[in-house]
């Protein structure tokens, strides 16, 4: 009785969740995140002052935000156990690597679940070794490389817009004609800086910051959009939607399947991310779940639709602590602070 007073409290539905114009705010910054607020206001329905102060207000109790990714380099998933009782102390370290992305507290068999980021493989390889591996509380640590990106968590919905409403959302502008066809080093710095601790700076505040002139950061940051240097990802805390559950499933399937699916991740709401790795597993899946009874139906639909899949592990979060640099506290909110990733802290 005592564990499942615990499980239910862990994942509990929390009383401050969001309400319908947050989540329509909040679906309309994932498909389009540096939308003007007077573009969005006719469709979702109140003035742009209102919405600025609605998102103003998610902003800063952290249950929202908005991210400038940059997908280039080498990425992985490692698995971290750590010696008993000292799980806490290792998340606050690995917490602070500016290369470990995002940083999960999972059941199963491992501890922590942490995404790396770094240039090159071998740059994987020397932070999982070197830093991660060095620190004093971990046991052992297990190295998931990413080939594919086969779905990514940025595609995923909150879906509080009709299909109508959400292509009315507008879509980032082109570059200008005289724009010029590369970025300058200078403003490409500057966007990475900017931009990966708030995907919504405005080209004035970046501008003003690095010494540059607006119209070289409006270039840039239009081109390095358009030639797929850049996308802007808007983030929604799992804590405050109506999916409370997260769960990763570690899977060997056929490889002519992997290809597949994407077209399969796509039809599936819980479905978040998907990736090809290199390791003992070929695929790995995360969901949201509302349920923890869904974690063993989801496994059970996924290796109804794809024969050649089996699921040889899974691990549910408990709590998150790290999410794309920013640091999450134990409500599942942003709100401890933002580590730039290794190529800002340079």
């Amino acid at each position: 009785m005592k564990l499942q007073l615990s499980m239910d409290t862990l994942f509990s539905m929390p009383e401050n969740m969001l309400d319908p114009l947050e989540e329509r705010l909040i679906h309309a910054l994932q498909i389009e995140g540096r939308a003007p607020w007077s573009e969005l206001a006719p469709m979702i329905g109140v003035d742009a002052v209102t919405l600025a102060r609605r998102w103003d207000s998610l902003r800063e109790r952290g249950l929202a935000w908005v991210t400038g990714i940059f997908p280039d380099g080498a990425s992985a998933l490692v698995d971290i156990t750590c010696k008993p009782q000292q799980t806490g102390e290792v998340a606050r370290q690995l917490a602070q690597i500016p290369e470990v992305m995002t940083l999960d507290h999972t059941s199963g068999g491992r501890d922590l679940l942490a995404t790396v980021l770094a240039d090159t493989p071998l740059s994987i390889w020397d932070t999982v070794t070197n830093r991660i591996g060095g620190l004093e509380g971990v046991r052992n640590t297990q190295t998931h490389l990413v080939t594919e990106v086969v779905m990514e968590a940025s595609d995923w919905r909150l879906r509080a817009l009709t299909t109508q409403e959400a292509a009315r959302v507008p879509r980032p502008r082109p570059p200008r004609a005289r724009a010029p066809r590369t970025v300058h080093p200078d403003v490409e710095a500057a966007l990475r800086h900017c931009l990966a601790e708030d995907g919504r700076r405005p080209v004035s505040r970046i501008a003003a910051e690095h010494g540059l002139s607006e119209q070289r950061v409006a270039d840039g940051l239009a081109r390095m959009r358009a030639d797929g240097m850049l996308r802007i990802r808007t983030d929604v805390a799992r804590t405050v939607t109506g999916w409370p559950v997260y769960a990763w499933y570690f899977m060997r399937t056929a490889a002519k399947h992997v290809q597949q699916m994407k077209g399969l991740m796509a039809k599936i709401p819980e479905a978040r991310t998907a990736l090809a790795v290199a390791s003992q597993y070929n695929l790995v899946v995360a969901v949201w779940l509302k349920e923890m009874s869904d974690v063993m139906r989801f496994e059970a639909a996924m290796e109804a639709a794809v024969p050649s899949a089996r699921i040889v592990d899974r691990s549910v979060v408990f709590r998150m602590s790290k999410h794309l640099g920013r640091l999450i506290d134990e409500q599942g909110a942003a709100t401890l602070g933002f580590v730039h990733p290794s190529s800002e802290s340079s």
